[in-house]
């Protein structure tokens, strides 16, 4: 292009570029620049000796498409707080470096793209989509404060319609080898990660995804080196984190998660150091974490949802310390009924602090919540073995229930002894150790082989042999529990 075809602002460009100078046409009375004329300049790249070139521009109207379609751009790109009126395309091009921060755009196609620097799109204002699927960001990639996606007001749409737009953010299968900082995002359609790898941490505090009519934050296999922040985070739709790879924090710490009558959170399969869902708002939808790792869970009863999916759910610790009594109405909430396993990680999460007052309290509620998947028969007996031992975490029922029957046995047959067998062979009678024949299956007095109760007594007989094989019974199976578990 020649240079007398220049506007003057592309030709102040024009002089500055090969110095690598900064031109800043904020609040000039003409800022139109066309798209050509800045892609002519970056594939030439010409330079001055002893100087580095480089694109900076501020404040410019952009006219027709900047094309940069599979391109390799050898100087930084810096366009700050400028408008184009067509899509920007970096499609598969390399760039040493490239900031579009505060532009506003209809939309970035920069898939499979290659920056050997920073990606900066902080405040970045776009209409449609990003799309970074598969791109290789050497440094960080900076989303904070941008706005991605048609908002509830775009063409007239309300706000059902507008969460039935399609993607806002594609980064799936990207790498960025620092950090993700896009805190104060907001999101007005899907944020679709998958597959995407950082190295360090990814940061979404105070994050808006907005996509109630499907999935607003799809993060399946997302993997990061260090934490996944994601504080006071706001999330219409689905969040889907399956598969998730987070070694330190996944922190949802005050976090607001709807989706009514669907999943809220999913985040089966996931493997992270602590999962923290601090003094989150109660979530609305159902809470997915099944076959889940962590270290330590945060969270409170008061933020799950009235449906959770927790089979396979393996934790170490579970914080805040509550009673037993706080954490198993939880579990009562599961999707697929009774969920032994559940049952089991809760008690050993009391059994790491070593509460085994709670441990044995939970334990007692799973033999009680499996009691009624049972046919009657095994019903009946359950409901025994609950009122006698409490299935052998409260053996000490079953004693209070000997001790009650001895003393209703001694003061029978003390106050109406039976008659001997064979008056001239039997021992002197002593009513409690005859109770204690009864009762006791394993101890003979000699009492009761000697005496022979009649009439209503001779059935009070029978009732204490045999509630003493069952309390006997059911006692020693108790114990037998108590002892191996703990």
């Amino acid at each position: 292009m020649e240079i007398e075809e220049l506007t003057d602002p592309e030709r102040r460009i024009g002089e500055a570029f090969p110095r690598g100078g900064t031109v800043d046409l904020t609040g000039a009375d003409d800022r139109t620049v066309r798209a050509r004329v800045l892609r002519s300049l970056l594939l030439r790249a010409p330079s001055e000796d002893g100087e580095i070139p480089a694109l900076r521009l501020r404040g410019a109207r952009v006219t027709g498409s900047l094309d940069l379609h599979s391109a390799v751009v050898s100087c930084p790109v810096s366009l700050t707080d400028c408008s184009f009126d067509e899509p920007v395309v970096f499609y598969g091009a390399e760039c040493r470096g490239l900031s579009l921060r505060g532009c506003r755009m209809p939309e970035l196609w920069a898939t499979t793209v290659r920056v050997g620097g920073a990606l900066r799109l902080s405040d970045c204002r776009v209409t449609r989509q990003v799309r970074l699927g598969g791109a290789r960001v050497e440094g960080a990639l900076f989303l904070e404060r941008a706005v991605l996606g048609a908002g509830p007001d775009a063409e007239g749409r309300g706000p059902a319609q507008a969460g039935a737009r399609a993607r806002a953010l594609g980064l799936d299968h990207a790498t960025i080898g620092e950090d993700l900082r896009a805190a104060h995002l907001t999101c007005y359609g899907q944020a679709r990660l998958d597959g995407l790898t950082v190295t360090g941490h990814i940061g979404f505090d105070d994050a808006r995804f907005l996509h109630p009519a499907g999935t607003a934050l799809q993060a399946e296999t997302v993997t990061v080196g260090t934490d996944l922040h994601a504080m006071r985070v706001r999330a219409e739709g689905r969040v889907d984190l399956r598969g998730a790879t987070v070694p330190g924090q996944l922190n949802l710490a005050y976090a607001q998660l709807s989706n009514p009558g669907g999943v809220a959170l999913r985040a089966s399969s996931c493997t992270a150091g602590e999962l923290w869902l601090r003094e989150a708002r109660r979530i609305e939808g159902t809470v997915n974490l099944r076959r889940a790792r962590c270290d330590l869970l945060h969270v409170s009863p008061e933020v799950w949802p009235a449906s959770v999916r927790l089979d396979g759910l393996t934790y170490t610790t579970l914080a805040p310390t509550l009673p037993a009594a706080r954490r198993l109405e939880t579990l009562t909430r599961d999707a697929d009924g009774y969920v032994p396993f559940a049952y089991e990680q809760l008690t050993a999460a009391y059994r790491h602090i070593g509460d085994d007052a709670a441990a044995r309290s939970v334990q007692l509620a799973k033999q009680r919540r499996h009691r009624t998947t049972l046919p009657l028969y095994a019903r009946l007996w359950g409901h025994l073995q609950d009122a006698t031992v409490g299935y052998g975490f409260r053996p000490m029922r079953a004693a209070g229930w000997l001790a009650g029957l001895l003393l209703v046995g001694t003061l029978a047959y003390g106050l109406h002894p039976p008659r001997p067998l064979k008056a001239d062979e039997a021992p002197g009678f002593n009513a409690l150790a005859y109770a204690l024949d009864l009762l006791l299956p394993i101890i003979d007095f000699g009492q009761e082989k000697a005496y022979a109760p009649q009439g209503g007594y001779q059935w009070l007989a029978y009732l204490l042999i045999v509630a003493g094989w069952v309390l006997a019974t059911t006692f020693v199976a108790g114990v037998n529990r108590t002892v191996s578990r703990y």
